[in-house]
């Protein structure tokens, strides 16, 4: 046991504290490391959870356009709205999904007390990550560089762990437990944008509709 603690508390030789991994130039001590990235997974969390008020704020005008246009019979004007909508609730799904994912991330990291658990756990948490990462690209470009040193963090400490207690990765059921970590996610976030947002009115044209009326 007193090796194992001093595995998970603190470096073990010099041979351990010479492997550099990625950015981190110090491998360290594994714990407060994983402890740093659940941090920053924290913060993350906390930004995607602003932006989701933000979109619901904007969701929330652009419906009450629709609304006024379709009582002033401006089918042009209630058709381009209504498109508007679609791509900011799409936008509010993916945001959720990736809020929820990373929720979830954080829980399993702060469950982790043994040194094999950081293989078991660390390994589809960097599946998730990655798809998180990928997904948020074209809405938020800013927490790609953000997401990308949380992932290079825990990387480091994956690699480090594995190398320590010599466990092999298991990456074909990583990839498993991640993809059912992201279908949840996802699924949890459908139901909560149909909870949360009204339904776009029925009997909008489309964009090319209108545009073929007005001509």
């Amino acid at each position: 046991m007193s090796q194992f603690a001093n595995k998970w508390d603190k470096t073990n030789g010099s041979g351990f504290t010479e492997r550099v991994r990625g950015s981190v130039q110090n491998p360290g001590p594994l714990k407060p490391r994983l402890d740093l990235a659940v941090r920053q997974i924290q913060v993350q969390v906390a930004k995607l959870d602003a932006t989701c008020s933000k979109l619901r704020e904007r969701d929330a005008s652009i419906f009450n356009k629709i609304v006024s246009s379709m009582q002033k019979h401006d089918s042009q004007h209630a058709a381009v709205y209504a498109n508007e909508l679609a791509e900011v609730r799409k936008m509010s799904r993916m945001v959720t999904q990736a809020k929820l994912a990373l929720e979830q991330i954080t829980l399993r990291l702060n469950t982790v007390t043994e040194l094999g658990d950081i293989v078991v756990t660390l390994t589809p948490a960097m599946s998730v990550i990655r798809s998180v990462r990928q997904g948020l690209v074209s809405v938020l470009p800013e927490a790609e560089g953000e997401i990308g040193e949380i992932s290079g963090l825990l990387s480091s400490v994956l690699v480090d762990a594995g190398s320590v207690g010599g466990y092999n990765l298991n990456f074909a059921a990583a990839n498993e437990d991640a993809e059912k970590v992201l279908a949840e996610a996802a699924a949890v976030a459908e139901s909560r944008m149909k909870e949360k947002f009204p339904e776009i009115p029925s009997g909008l044209p489309s964009m090319e509709e209108s545009t073929e009326s007005t001509a």
